[in-house]
């Protein structure tokens, strides 16, 4: 692996299958600006080569790591020398950090949807009923996190119940110790008037129906959806139906991504301005 050349800036990227829409690049050029930070930040598609291949080929040029897309944020896990506690609990990762004594591998998608819920909605998160929807990379990597925050109680669905129910066991140390009742159910029948419902499930992605019944969310409540734009249309609007205040996964994104600067950089940006200008440059596409 060739050494990264204090004379350039530090090479960090997005690797997926696609990634031409990823906001990424413009959040983490915010941040360097924002905190005076050299780093330079761009897209991998790793469709053609895949994706261990191109994780390895950017390491070995010199990069400083990279944040990692679905459907690889499992593999990105299996890659790593050390696994941060979050990373470990999830099983994937989003962040690797390529030390030159062991990649590191962390899942900031948790605390950054935590941070938005908690600061940018305003939602305090304690003595609540939450309601998670879907147990893969995405819903894998915001569970701890979300139990952490101490809600009442935690019920998480999956189209495959097999792998709610393994993710639901994964966790049980961390939910009794947390005091948060939590449990695996059946997608059509996960209980009714949930304070929050959160969709990180690929149903909107892949344009279906809200997977959960009407009556899941209180009309009093707040729903999630962890991806943005027409993708996230239709599950905003059967929550603005329900009367219920309604926000996409923008504010999460940009969170999860300020954590991973720390991560690499140790420096903390703040997540407000960015989001308002990332929100601004979408309006205007």
């Amino acid at each position: 692996m060739n050494a990264p050349d204090p004379r350039r800036p530090a090479r960090y990227s997005v690797i997926g299958h696609p990634v031409a829409h990823s906001q990424s690049p413009f959040i983490h050029a915010q941040f360097a600006q924002q905190t005076g930070q050299d780093i330079a930040y761009g897209r991998i598609d790793c469709g053609a080569q895949g994706f261990e291949a191109a994780v390895r080929a950017f390491a070995a040029d010199g990069a400083a790591g990279c944040n990692v897309t679905v459907p690889f944020k499992f593999d990105a896990a299996a890659l790593a020398a050390v696994c941060t506690e979050r990373a470990r609990l999830a099983g994937a990762a989003n962040t690797l950090r390529f030390d030159a004594d062991g990649w590191l591998a962390d899942n900031t998608d948790g605390i950054g949807l935590l941070r938005d819920i908690e600061f940018n909605a305003g939602f305090a998160l304690a003595g609540r009923r939450v309601l998670l929807v879907g147990a893969g990379g995405a819903g894998a990597g915001v569970l701890g996190p979300l139990l952490g925050a101490g809600p009442r109680e935690l019920t998480l669905v999956n189209r495959t119940p097999e792998r709610a129910q393994a993710l639901v066991a994964r966790h049980a140390p961390l939910a009794r110790e947390a005091g948060v009742a939590l449990r695996a159910a059946a997608l059509q029948a996960p209980g009714r008037a949930f304070d929050l419902v959160i969709n990180a499930s690929a149903s909107s992605l892949q344009g279906a129906s809200v997977p959960v019944p009407d009556d899941a969310l209180s009309g009093a409540g707040l729903a999630i959806d962890l991806m943005y734009g027409a993708a996230a249309q239709g599950f905003l609007d059967w929550a603005a139906r329900r009367g219920a205040r309604a926000r996409d996964g923008l504010g999460m994104l940009v969170e999860q991504a300020a954590e991973a600067f720390f991560v690499w950089r140790g420096v903390r940006p703040d997540g407000a301005p960015v989001l308002q200008a990332l929100r601004a440059r979408l309006a205007c596409a």
